[in-house]
């Protein structure tokens, strides 16, 4: 097996060339219900599902937009799962940030990669622009491509894609919807122009 380990603040990237051994657990929260997935490097999806139970069909299809090649096993990953879990719904309660959590952003360009580790970096309560993501990174004209990777964010939440906006103060896009951007915005009490 080759592989390599890097590490920048706090996403963990493993390129392995083995089959993924991957697990999930779904829960209800203040915007719907949220399914969570973990490979033995860390979180690698986050999916808003609605009101809905996501289905193990529906979630083998979440995986195969990761994973080429991948087992799920019911008892892997638990407490990672269990912990992440009771780390979002404190989250939602307490209004606290999200812990330090690893993360497998291994299914991304390293262009992708860039953007969620800055993305990382946006304090709770405080957002950015798209603008500002692609200074940070060294692309200062990839503002659109910034937008993008955001939107391709396996990880929304723990990777804080809804702490991005427009350079004029409005919201732009998201892939949980508007709604629930706006919502988690407000729950942090972050400046923005709804």
């Amino acid at each position: 097996m080759k592989w390599k380990r890097t590490h920048t603040s706090r996403i963990f990237c493993w390129m392995m060339s083995e089959r993924a051994l991957l697990n999930y657990v779904s829960f209800s929260t203040p915007i719907g219900r949220i399914a969570l997935c973990a490979s033995s490097r860390g979180i690698c999806r986050i999916d808003f599902c609605g009101n809905a139970i996501p289905s193990l069909e529906s979630m083998l299809e979440r995986m195969q937009m990761l994973f080429a090649s991948f087992d799920v096993d019911a008892g892997a990953h638990r407490a990672l799962l269990n912990a992440t879990k009771s780390a979002i719904l404190q989250y939602f309660s307490e209004h606290i940030p999200l812990p330090e959590t690893p993360l497998d952003i291994s299914a991304g360009t390293p262009f992708q990669q860039a953007v969620w580790q800055a993305l990382c970096h946006i304090p709770f309560g405080e957002t950015r622009a798209y603008l500002d993501i692609a200074r940070s990174i060294g692309k200062p004209n990839a503002a659109r491509a910034v937008g993008g990777a955001c939107a391709t964010n396996p990880i929304p939440l723990i990777i804080p894609c809804h702490r991005v906006i427009t350079s004029g103060g409005q919201l732009g896009g998201y892939s949980g919807g508007l709604d629930i951007k706006k919502m988690l915005l407000k729950l942090e009490n972050a400046e923005f122009n709804p």
